[in-house]
């Protein structure tokens, strides 16, 4: 059976409510929660961005049991891998154990605030692998000393480890990527339930390690509100990844989402109240060897509903999944 997460998102929901409602998801029976880690929306619709460390921090103290994620920090330009690895070691500590630090290439839009533009993907895949290098020997305890194509650290050292080394799950989409998070990761982050980047995860050196996957729903009462609310809010995903990680702004997943209908986000999104269509959307992940899988209820305004929904009616049924 996999392991059933709620989504923190940060893009939709302001930061005090987030932090209530990871001690809900804790509550009501989710098994772990998961927090994107953005400096923008994507679109202005959404209305807002919190710094997800902060959040973290507030989160570990608001819950007891609830295994933490970033899903996913980019430790390549808006933050150094140093800090990175600073930030998660402390979090790793706090929480005694609870947390695994999600790691991703990025996007231009978080990315491109600190000037320095944005590089082709083989850059920043080979970027990547400098960063993670640097985090995993600072999570080693000794001093280190970098000098690479991307990156120099000079004689840091983190004072305060967890007990155990924080875990690392690398997102890829395949090819270059996934071959990082075979060679890197004690697990993987995909968006998709692709079957075949996960089998090529485990034979690589992946088998028996975790799979991580999302799922956006946007329940609703009335099938057609959440349909609606689903198009207005979520219309930028269709784009795809190669193009959601170029575009440099709100605006410009607004201008490539004009054409995107309702029904083409239905095809990804399960809206309204029925459980059965969340349930067959998990089961593509399950099915492609996802262990993992963290839902995304979109709309911060109705979290609460979703919530009332998930512990009388959705978990119950995602429990039956073989």
């Amino acid at each position: 059976m996999a392991e059933i997460g709620y989504t923190m998102m940060c893009e939709q929901t302001p930061a005090r409510q987030l932090v209530d409602d990871v001690a809900t998801a804790e509550r009501i029976g989710f098994d772990y929660a998961v927090i994107s880690d953005h400096y923008f929306p994507w679109l202005e619709e959404m209305g807002h961005s919190p710094y997800a460390w902060s959040v973290l921090g507030a989160a570990a103290h608001a819950t007891e049991r609830l295994p933490l994620m970033t899903y996913v920090t980019c430790p390549i330009m808006r933050y150094h891998p140093a800090v990175v690895a600073q930030k998660a070691a402390t979090m790793g500590a706090l929480t005694e154990g609870r947390f695994t630090l999600g790691l991703g290439s990025g996007e231009n839009l978080n990315e491109h605030v600190i000037g320095h533009g944005w590089p082709p993907v083989n850059t920043r895949h080979e970027m990547f692998r400098e960063a993670i290098e640097i985090i995993k020997e600072l999570f080693e305890g000794g001093y280190t000393t970098y000098r690479g194509e991307f990156f120099d650290v000079d004689s840091a050292k983190l004072f305060d480890l967890p007990e155990r080394p924080v875990p690392l799950a690398i997102a890829a989409s395949g090819g270059s990527s996934g071959d990082i998070a075979a060679e890197y990761g004690d697990g993987l982050v995909a968006t998709d339930p692709d079957g075949e980047l996960v089998r090529r995860f485990a034979a690589s050196g992946g088998e028996g390690k975790p799979v991580y996957g999302q799922l956006p729903v946007c329940y609703d009462p009335d099938p057609k509100a959440a349909l609606e609310r689903a198009h207005r809010l979520w219309r930028w995903s269709a784009a795809g990844w190669k193009v959601m990680a170029e575009l440099p702004a709100p605006v410009n997943f607004a201008a490539c989402a004009e054409t995107v209908r309702p029904e083409d986000v239905a095809e990804k999104v399960p809206c309204g109240p029925d459980v059965e269509a969340v349930v067959e959307a998990v089961r593509k992940y399950t099915e492609a060897g996802f262990t993992h899988v963290a839902l995304v209820q979109i709309g911060h305004e109705h979290q609460r509903e979703f919530f009332d929904w998930s512990e009388k009616e959705l978990l119950p049924a995602l429990r039956r999944l073989p």
